[in-house]
């Protein structure tokens, strides 16, 4: 039942807030850890996402056309050459990362011993999965040889690749992680969270086509024995 004698409303009745102004306060709260359009940051995502790109679309035109290969002489000095390239990259993409948490504000409440010990544990974890997968793969088989038609008898599947799919770049990921965790850094949180969903993507265009390339290669096999 409504009575005459209440009073106004408060702050002029909920038709009376502006919701963009709330909006924008929340915007202006989270730029203040993260600012997308920061030089540093654009150039992280850039760089983060353009890798992966890059390695996939040469090595595809590579498959189709042998065109390296046939500028270097070999294949194998082809793939070193990417090879070399993609090392480049990385350095790069990780310098771009790292000069993009310094650029941006450290959160309080990850800037304390445990938080970075958490990190410094994750660091580790991922260097395991990146130097083991790379021990395991060879230097050809990590840096996309099969493209080149550099196929091992088969897949491998010993440590790392018995206990996780695609470790190197999960293991590429918890670096990252750790790496942020490490630098209290929203901006490095924010940029990890970009380059896990790069490698989801990259996974899921490479892994069909690096199927088909070892189901061509025992089709093959099957014809000739």
């Amino acid at each position: 039942m409504s009575s005459s004698l209440a009073g106004p409303d408060c702050c002029g009745g909920l038709g009376n807030i502006d919701f963009r102004q709330a909006d924008l306060c929340v915007m202006t709260r989270l730029l203040g850890y993260v600012d997308p359009l920061d030089p540093y940051f654009v150039a992280a995502v850039l760089t983060i996402a353009f890798n992966p790109l890059f390695w996939n679309v040469v090595a595809r035109w590579e498959q189709k056309t042998r065109k390296l290969s046939g500028a270097f002489g070999s294949p194998y000095l082809a793939c070193y050459a990417l090879g070399g390239a993609i090392l480049f990259l990385n350095v790069l993409r990780s310098h771009c990362f790292t000069q993009a948490m310094l650029s941006q504000p450290r959160m309080d409440s990850l800037d304390n011993p445990v938080a970075y010990q958490v990190g410094l544990a994750l660091l580790a974890v991922g260097s395991v999965l990146v130097l083991s997968s790379f021990f395991a793969l060879g230097f050809t088989g990590t840096f996309l040889g099969d493209y080149f038609g550099i196929l091992k008898e088969a897949r491998v599947t010993t440590f790392p690749f018995n206990i996780l799919d695609n470790p190197m770049y999960w293991g590429s990921t918890a670096n990252y992680l750790g790496w942020a965790i490490m630098h209290a850094s929203p901006a490095g949180l924010g940029l990890t969270a970009v380059v896990a969903l790069i490698y989801v993507v990259a996974i899921l265009y490479e892994e069909p086509f690096t199927a088909e390339i070892y189901r061509q290669k025992s089709s093959q096999f099957h014809k000739r024995s």
